[in-house]
């Protein structure tokens, strides 16, 4: 497969922007290399294998390391795809912007609507998650009231930084990069090397987790190793109008951090399985949180307490990434007139260039879940986040759906970012793998009950029927004048331009 370019001149960041409707309204100061660090943060290996290693030993087996292959393949499809649209709309906000000019203002509402509400609880449990680190750092007890004011503290934190600026953000970015380099790359191959207790054949032995069942069952119920892991890549085109160049940039930030992030997962995986004392004990999941004891027993007290500052700083890192991506969307979607109080949402400061208001609500409203998982019982983290993933990846095929409709109806990516020929090809291979990945995230548990089977479902319907009522109720689509359904003739318009 080749990736064509447009000649090395190409249009202006501006008279990209221009051709599309829209004014610069941020500063461009955001590089590839912070860009890619965005992304890269936001898909957060650190914090994808720390919170499900237990959970894959446990349901698959070894074995499981296999789905980062799988589904790491998947979304580098998807990637593509996203790539050669952010390369013809590098517009702020994603996949929003993206639905809207691939097929029209409901499908983009419906979609922007699931989307940013998955990312929302993200947030959320990504910051509760990360409590656990810093309580550990600061021996603190891990009470429910130590934990929403700690979890508020990740959340105010990151928003003071996404409040300084596009500058700041990038920079942090940066530094949550390399934090997750050393907590996860250096680790893992020092783990690797050094602290050995299995044989590599272990990644073909299932150690009986199957019981008398299937093998093939209980690697399909660990889908989620990987299925929970690779995505993040797209907040790279949720900040496309702070980003120089973005038409060509933000495609190969989103390639790279599949790989790297890909590359940094399984090295990290494979280090705790290989380094893990008794891993027959975390398979039967007698062990529940083995990871800090195999870092203590690896890195010593002192080594474990600097991974602590690491994974702290990747932590805080993730939750910045995910709030400055929430409020592109949201001021992308007010932009439009598509939101109540869209003046509101879609103000832009004057001295920082980020839309402050959109990231009030996009600090405001995890606050608030924060606490309804404090007054709720130990199981609300898990049962309001479980939908969160199946909606990340029903917004992202979404797009992929809305770009191959396009496409049969003959659309030809005109961004400098090009498939070419293959590019129908790739489309249609990674729609198969979304409907195979949202599948597997909607088959029911098996406990006997019936919220605790259901909760994915149930979530999704939820908030897309939240999101039906009103759009039904509301009808923002008439009230929105901004372009929608016009990839053929922007595709056409950029051909035309002289600088093209």
């Amino acid at each position: 497969m080749s990736v064509e370019a447009s000649p090395q001149k190409g249009i202006g960041d501006g008279d990209h922007l221009k051709v599309l409707g829209y004014d610069d309204s941020f500063h461009r100061s955001m590089s590839l290399w912070s860009n890619f660090a965005l992304g890269f943060t936001y898909l957060s290996p650190l914090v994808g294998v720390y919170s499900l290693f237990a959970l894959a030993m446990s349901t698959g087996g070894p074995p499981s390391l296999f789905w980062l292959f799988i589904v790491g393949t998947g979304q580098l499809l998807v990637a593509l795809v996203f790539g050669e649209v952010v390369s013809q709309y590098p517009i702020a906000g994603g996949i929003y912007p993206w639905t809207r000019r691939l097929w029209g203002k409901r499908y983009a509402w419906m979609a922007a609507w699931v989307y940013i509400w998955a990312m929302l609880v993200t947030i959320t449990a990504v910051a509760e998650f990360g409590t656990g680190f810093l309580a550990s750092l600061i021996n603190a007890p891990v009470t429910k009231e130590i934990t929403l004011g700690l979890t508020v503290a990740f959340l105010v934190a990151a928003f003071a930084l996404n409040f300084s600026g596009t500058k700041m953000l990038a920079r942090v970015a940066r530094i949550g990069l390399a934090a997750e380099l050393i907590g996860v790359v250096a680790v893992g191959l020092y783990l690797l090397i050094f602290q050995r207790h299995q044989e590599f054949s272990v990644f073909f032995n299932s150690l009986g987790v199957q019981g008398n069942g299937s093998y093939a069952t209980a690697f399909l119920g660990a889908a989620l190793t990987g299925l929970f892991l690779f995505y993040g890549f797209e907040a790279c085109g949720d900040v496309a109008e702070e980003v120089e160049n973005p038409a060509r940039g933000i495609p190969r930030a989103m390639i790279l951090t599949i790989f790297v992030g890909g590359i940094s997962a399984l090295l990290s995986f494979s280090g705790y399985v290989m380094a893990a004392p008794n891993l027959q004990e975390i398979v039967d999941g007698v062990d529940t949180d083995p990871i800090p004891a195999i870092l203590d027993a690896a890195l010593g007290p002192i080594g474990a307490k600097i991974f602590l500052v690491v994974a702290l700083t990747a932590f805080l890192s993730c939750v910045l990434s995910l709030q400055a991506a929430a409020s592109r969307l949201l001021f992308s979607f007010a932009r439009d007139g598509m939101l109540p109080g869209h003046k509101w949402l879609a103000k832009v400061s004057s001295r920082t260039a980020v839309p402050i208001n959109a990231l009030i609500v996009a600090c405001s409203i995890p606050v608030v879940l924060a606490l309804v998982i404090y007054v709720g019982s130990d199981e609300v983290l898990t049962q309001i986040t479980s939908f969160a993933v199946l909606g990340i990846y029903v917004a992202f095929q979404s797009v992929v759906l809305a770009a191959l409709r396009q496409r049969i109806k003959g659309w030809k990516p005109a961004g400098p970012f090009s498939l070419g020929r293959a590019g129908f090809a790739v489309n249609v291979v990674a729609l198969a793998y979304g409907v195979f990945a949202m599948v597997l995230l909607a088959i029911p548990g098996s406990s006997g009950k019936f919220f605790s089977d259901f909760i994915v479902l149930i979530g999704l319907v939820v908030v897309g029927g939240s999101g039906l009522l009103y759009l039904f109720v509301a009808k923002p689509d008439r009230l929105s004048t901004a372009p929608a359904g016009d990839a053929i003739e922007v595709a056409a318009l950029l051909r035309a331009h002289p600088d093209h």
